[in-house]
């Protein structure tokens, strides 16, 4: 048996606080200052800690060994599994004309940019987020917001901001599961701790959308319709993930938003357009602005998931997606009118199996029937450990949940959306391959990461970190946002910094008197401000607008509305943190 030690350097808490950060601050400085790509940094940071484990906190090097395998089985499995299924469920739609009919649709709504910032950046954005995640979003509504006419540098800044609300719940809730993983508190709890939070950060995206599309006068003349997408996506964000099931909260989100703002729309209108064109008086049979359709992909360079290229019929191929993609920023006319119902059906269809796989899956009787026969729960081999009060430590224990696991349930959607729309078993399966392919590298950063976590979390370096935090006292539920920023803007990943730093949040919490779930929601909830300063998403939205190098740029422009994000949701967590608004906390 390993009993954990809180300060194993030289009998001084401090000290050993400060050994037990030295995997973390190697991380942020290979990729801050160093701008080494995210999986040597991971895996660098991996061995030190390893090596502090076993020469520092005396773990046996079976056990690290152990808890080093255990972080990587479950970045395979859940959190890669879901984001395997889910960018292939969403490479299934690209691969065939139903994709530019779903983007068509939306062009075809509007020709005010600033409407179209919320409909394509905010909502399609979020619909993309909960699937694919790690900068196809950014990419995609990029390219889509410049093939309406809006300016590129323009595009990536509305874009990356859009990349917030539904961050936290992106990629089927894999942020949130992770979490759960890593520091054992109930998902529950903190996918409605992490739904009363988003939901009002929701409310100010899409007003910030529109004044950074076209000022004072934007806010002004779009205002009704960027609060009814704000309270609409906040709202739905809370019931589902309150009351739903929490890998659906975007999906159901961006839906509910779609259908409000197209609502909204056939009761109202701005007084002006601001399209491509220039400023021109509305009038109800206002033409759709002439647009565009380019390329809508991620930067290769840092192996992030891309949608391949989108041709003016909105087909899409695997060979296609092979072949060199045109000059970025290149536009072809595209018809902009409105599909038949039938093809909106059909371009939606995807979405709405997913929703119906997932409902489904929440009903009383299959959900008792999955959990019974699709549930294993297990100590992991070689773990022994407790904490240093003799209690045993929760995360030796796993539960395997391979029928009901998130990641299966969208493998049977997609299985459905290829029956659907009639997409073969061999092309399923290259698909699927190419899936795997590109996110090789994202793969070997989320093993690293989770092995990272789980050794600093099993040696007792994040316990030691986080009584030493606690140290700050009640001032821990403002240094708590910080914490989770930093992370996300560092490693570009919701789910790298749940994992990280879900553990000391919570050990911090409890020894401050705070709520760990809150705190531990609170990394997630405020760390997505961080988003779009990651280095990754710059990159990304760089690439997909055909500004290479423009990352400082795009950099210098969002810090502010980063930072200022940032203390808005810290304002928030701290007052719910104390008894104006604990009544909030599950």
């Amino acid at each position: 048996m390993f009993q954990q030690i809180l300060d194993p350097i030289a009998g001084s808490l401090v000290i050993s606080a400060l050994c037990a950060a030295l995997p973390l601050v190697l991380l942020f400085v290979l990729l801050g200052v160093f701008k080494v790509k995210a999986p040597k940094a991971a895996l660098a940071s991996l061995a030190l800690s390893l090596v502090l484990a076993i020469v520092g906190w005396q773990m046996p090097v079976n056990q690290a060994l152990s808890a080093t395998a255990a972080g990587i089985f479950y970045g395979l499995f859940p959190i890669l599994w879901i984001l395997v299924n889910a960018l292939w469920i969403y490479r299934l739609t690209v691969a065939t004309p139903w994709f530019e009919v779903l983007g068509r649709t939306i062009r075809s709504i509007s020709n005010d940019l600033r409407i179209l910032s919320i409909l394509i950046a905010f909502c399609f954005g979020a619909l993309l987020e909960s699937l694919a995640g790690f900068g196809a979003p950014v990419a995609i509504s990029a390219a889509m917001l410049m093939a309406a006419g809006m300016k590129p540098l323009k595009s990536a800044v509305v874009s990356l901001l859009a990349n917030t609300a539904p961050v936290a719940f992106g990629a089927m809730a894999a942020p949130i599961i992770a979490l759960n993983g890593v520091t054992g508190l109930p998902l529950h709890d903190l996918s409605s701790m992490a739904g009363r939070q988003t939901p009002f950060i929701a409310l100010i995206v899409p007003l910030l959308l529109v004044f950074i599309v076209d000022g004072r006068r934007g806010v002004k003349q779009t205002w009704p319709v960027a609060l009814v997408a704000g309270v609409a996506f906040g709202a739905a964000q809370f019931v589902t993930s309150n009351y739903f099931a929490v890998e659906l909260t975007d999906v159901v989100a961006a839906v509910v938003t779609v259908a409000a703002v197209l609502l909204m729309l056939k009761v109202w209108q701005p007084k002006e357009t601001v399209g491509m064109g220039g400023t021109v008086d509305a009038a109800p049979e206002a033409a759709h602005a002439a647009a565009a359709v380019v390329v809508a992909g991620t930067a290769a360079r840092d192996g992030r998931p891309g949608a391949g290229s989108m041709t003016a019929a909105g087909s899409v191929t695997g060979a296609e997606q092979a072949a060199p993609a045109p000059d970025r920023g290149t536009a072809v006319p595209a018809d902009n009118s409105r599909p038949e119902p039938r093809k909106i059906w059909m371009a939606i269809a995807p979405y709405l199996i997913i929703i119906a796989v997932f409902s489904v899956a929440q009903i009383p009787a299959v959900k008792t029937w999955l959990s019974q026969v699709g549930s294993v729960t297990f100590a992991w081999p070689g773990l022994d450990i407790t904490d240093s009060a003799g209690r045993p430590v929760a995360a030796t224990k796993f539960k395997l949940d391979h029928l009901k696991a998130t990641g299966t349930l969208l493998m049977f959607s997609g299985l459905l959306t290829m029956a659907l729309y009639k997409i073969t078993a061999s092309q399923g399966l290259r698909i699927y391959r190419d899936t795997v392919v590109q996110l090789r590298w994202t793969i070997v950063t989320v093993t690293a990461v989770l092995g990272l976590s789980f050794v600093m979390n099993l040696s007792g370096q994040t316990t030691t970190l986080g009584f030493a935090l606690a140290s700050a006292g009640g001032f821990f539920a403002i240094l708590s946002p910080l914490i989770g920023w930093i992370g996300v803007a560092l490693t570009g990943s919701d789910t790298s910094s749940n994992s990280l730093f879900g553990q000391m949040q919570a050990t911090a919490a409890a020894q401050t008197g705070l709520s760990p779930v809150l705190m531990a929601a609170s990394n997630s909830s405020a760390g997505v401000m961080g988003k779009m300063l990651s280095l990754q998403n710059l990159a990304v939205a760089s690439a997909a607008v055909g500004l290479d190098g423009a990352e400082g740029t795009l950099f210098r422009k969002l810090l502010g509305w980063s930072l200022g994000l940032l203390a808005l949701i810290t304002v928030l967590i701290f007052l719910q943190s104390t008894p104006v608004l604990g009544w909030m906390v599950p």
